[in-house]
């Protein structure tokens, strides 16, 4: 019998936890065809791969990008794959498309819904759970994909706040070409398609400004990352303005202060340690518990 897609949600793919895992079978076949058809057809090639392999049984990543194409969040899946599962959040009226087709199709190659425009708490709870479990969220921060919408391109803070609540990086990708896949107007295309990641950005290094700003600075710093990767140029040659007029411009505050940059190996190599003394100290308050249990009732405490 088929586990309800709804109960997939709230279970691991990956990660520490002892919990019953997620149900593969159907995600390794797809990802089989779909990863045989896009070497076929568009010659998918993934660089950077390492930044994100780092992670592996280290800790939890936000991973994000630029939407220019449904077909970017079927390239970051297939670029995460074999080693590494990654939990899109994904609009919640794709899942009931198709008479709940659709839903059951998404979440088992591990998305999740969000309701678009508004602070979903349960998503981020469940964002937020899937990162400390050490599992791979995957957000497009623009929330719709850019110019296939009269909607206008903006940045939402959604993806920092995750990954300050989840204790988890930032890891920029960008996938190229797949916008011209198929544009108005024009038949199939098939051009080569890249997926790039960068390198990752840390919540905690933006502390610097007003606590109000934080977010929608990481927020912005990381998408100019994501973009500096699109255009291959230099992050601070990006024109965050263009790119997104409605939203505030941090262009200035990061020629001031510059952000730390880091390597992949450096941060999984500190989430590693984390977990382990987060670990030996759950196991010294065990035995602290179980040697109280064993002292004798109404024994006096020992003279100093």
């Amino acid at each position: 019998m088929l586990t309800p897609y709804e109960k997939i949600w709230d279970m691991p793919y990956d990660g520490f936890s002892d919990e019953k895992q997620a149900p593969r079978w159907f995600g390794n076949f797809a990802w089989v065809l779909i990863t045989a058809v896009f070497k076929l057809c568009f010659r998918i090639e993934v660089t950077g791969r390492e930044n994100i392999r780092a992670f592996k049984d280290a800790g939890g990543v936000v991973i994000i990008g630029n939407h220019t194409s449904f077909l970017d969040v079927v390239c970051m899946y297939i670029a995460t794959r074999p080693e590494q599962w990654v939990r899109f959040m994904g609009r919640e009226d794709l899942f009931g498309k198709a008479g709940g087709l659709l839903g059951h199709i998404l979440s088992r190659v591990g998305a999740f819904p969000v309701k678009r425009d508004s602070a979903d708490r349960t998503s981020i709870k469940r964002a937020s759970r899937m990162l400390k479990n050490g599992e791979l969220v995957g957000i497009m921060p623009e929330g719709t994909r850019r110019g296939k919408s009269d909607r206008a391109p903006r940045l939402h803070s959604g993806a920092a706040f995750i990954a300050r609540m989840g204790g988890a990086p930032i890891l920029p990708m960008t996938v190229r070409n797949a916008e011209y896949v198929k544009q108005k107007g024009r038949g199939l295309r098939f051009p080569k398609i890249t997926v790039e990641y960068g390198t990752p950005v840390l919540v905690g290094d933006f502390d610097f400004l007003p606590k109000d700003e934080r977010l929608d600075a990481c927020t912005w710093y990381a998408m100019r990352e994501v973009f500096a990767l699109s255009q291959r140029i230099p992050a601070d040659q990006v024109d965050m303005r263009a790119l997104f007029p409605e939203d505030k411009d941090y262009s200035e505050v990061f020629a001031q202060h510059a952000v730390p940059s880091h390597a992949s190996a450096e941060v999984a190599a500190s989430l590693r340690e984390d977990r382990l003394k987060k670990a030996m100290k759950e196991a010294e308050r065990a035995v602290l518990a179980q040697l109280e249990t064993m002292k004798p009732a109404g024994s006096a405490p020992e003279a100093e």
